[in-house]
């Protein structure tokens, strides 16, 4: 379990993806939140608005969104039962561009079963960072994922992921806005490495 901390950020950043909420104390990240998503996280009274505490994280999802970086070396602090906090380290170990099935991932924890590992990859506090949108059914299909369907599949896109070409096309769109960043494209086939 955390410490409660003195003082609780938060501030939001613009992505291809839409606006990420981001908040945690002076020492770590505890949420990212898709704010274009059907529930919007209003934050707490008394969290402090100032991106300082988030400057690492910030700079890190602008490196990921334009291909640069393929994993995150920022500190964390999710909130999670012990269960939860297994299953969220797990999926830190899946590599960038690369699935795993629900199913996969619990045998690799070695607990519980596929419906036990979604319910916590549900409950991941820190998408992207810790990510849960890797983790697709056992047929290959896109399941459940808290910012939406079309981020995960944009996601998973940018990665270069094999199940995302292998259910739609050689060269996936994002289904829905502008997927450039500082005027570039960004994804599958936009010439970006």
């Amino acid at each position: 379990m955390r410490r409660q901390a003195e003082s609780e950020y938060w501030c939001e950043l613009a992505t291809p993806v839409g606006t990420l909420l981001l908040a945690g104390d002076a020492a770590a990240l505890t949420r990212v939140h898709f704010q274009s998503g059907p529930k919007p996280l209003q934050p707490q009274a008394h969290w402090r608005r100032d991106a300082a505490p988030f400057a690492r994280a910030i700079e890190q999802l602008n490196e990921y969104f334009t291909a640069g970086r393929r994993a995150f070396d920022l500190p964390l602090a999710p909130a999670g039962t012990p269960f939860q906090l297994r299953v969220w380290r797990e999926l830190r170990s899946i590599p960038y561009g690369e699935t795993r099935s629900y199913a996969q991932l619990a045998r690799q924890i070695g607990q519980g079963g596929a419906r036990a590992v979604g319910l916590a990859n549900g409950a991941n506090p820190l998408p992207i960072i810790v990510p849960c949108h890797r983790v697709i059914g056992a047929d290959g299909s896109l399941t459940g994922f808290g910012g939406g369907l079309g981020i995960k599949h944009a996601l998973l896109s940018l990665e270069g992921a094999a199940c995302v070409t292998d259910l739609f096309t050689d060269t996936p769109t994002p289904p829905e806005g502008d997927w450039r960043l500082g005027g570039r494209s960004v994804g599958r086939g936009s010439g970006e490495t």
